[in-house]
């Protein structure tokens, strides 16, 4: 018969395992892992597709030959990829300067100016329905780990959140990737020889496909239905490629009648 402390060890260990099977659960469930980038390739995604196939539709109505289309499509792609992964980068690199800015702020306050930190935690505690016994309890507890007061003040008093920031270089390459992957989905019939008057419509058909695959992805960071979410892409990114092609044949018509 096992002894009472084997047993125990045993216990200890499966409640460990039970618990952290539970936390990958949640994990999954609030997507904390996956759903980290998740944003910026779908967001990504979405402007690729929309914004090359304006471009092919444009070129397109305009009657441009199928090499124009690709250099003004792969122009786009990489342009205004690279804007996009930029732009993104360098938002999540002010941020994350700013979170740690305040962070400095607040931890220079709680050392120099401690009588003022005191009362506005009490305020907050207050505002949340703490009172009492309840209330010196719980500004004991917060007021006694600097790094844990600091964390409090972060998130009750600015509105700062800053667990699950992810590395700013990776947020711009996964919104640059995913930009560049989808919005060479409209230009992959042109690269083929030979398709004739197929061209538009098989990229028509093909784009078409990949809006709705991809607005049907936000439906993993949006609590929407994914019919819904891949539909809404899909008539966003017909609105733009119907003004795009009437741009283009308007231009056309303008540009002949003045020739």
């Amino acid at each position: 018969m096992p002894s009472p402390e084997l047993e125990l060890k045993k216990m200890q260990l499966l409640a460990k395992r039970e618990n952290r099977d539970k936390k990958q659960l949640e994990d999954i469930y609030h997507q904390r892992t996956s759903g980290l980038y998740l944003s910026d390739m779908i967001f990504g995604a979405n402007d690729g597709i929309v914004t090359t196939f304006a471009v092919v539709a444009g070129a397109s109505g305009a009657s441009l030959s199928p090499i124009v289309v690709i250099i003004l499509g792969f122009a786009n792609l990489f342009g205004d990829g690279l804007s996009m992964g930029i732009g993104n980068y360098l938002g999540r690199k002010s941020e994350e300067a700013y979170n740690k800015g305040q962070r400095e702020k607040e931890r220079f306050e709680i050392q120099h100016l401690r009588d003022v930190e005191i009362a506005e935690t009490r305020e907050i505690l207050q505002e949340r329905g703490f009172n009492g016994h309840d209330l010196d309890a719980a500004m004991r507890v917060i007021t006694a780990d600097e790094d844990k007061w600091i964390d409090f003040m972060m998130r009750d008093e600015l509105g700062i959140i800053e667990e699950q920031q992810g590395s700013p270089l990776t947020h711009g390459v996964a919104t640059f990737a995913a930009f560049a992957a989808a919005g060479l989905v409209p230009l992959l019939p042109f690269l083929i020889p030979g398709l004739g008057s197929l061209t538009l419509p098989l990229s028509i058909l093909f784009t078409a496909a990949t809006l709705f695959v991809s607005g049907a992805l936000r439906a993993r960071v949006y609590p929407i239905p994914w019919w819904r979410a891949g539909l809404e892409m899909l008539i966003v990114g017909s609105l733009a490629a119907i003004a795009a092609f009437t741009i283009g044949k308007l231009g056309e018509g303008f540009v002949s009648s003045i020739r």
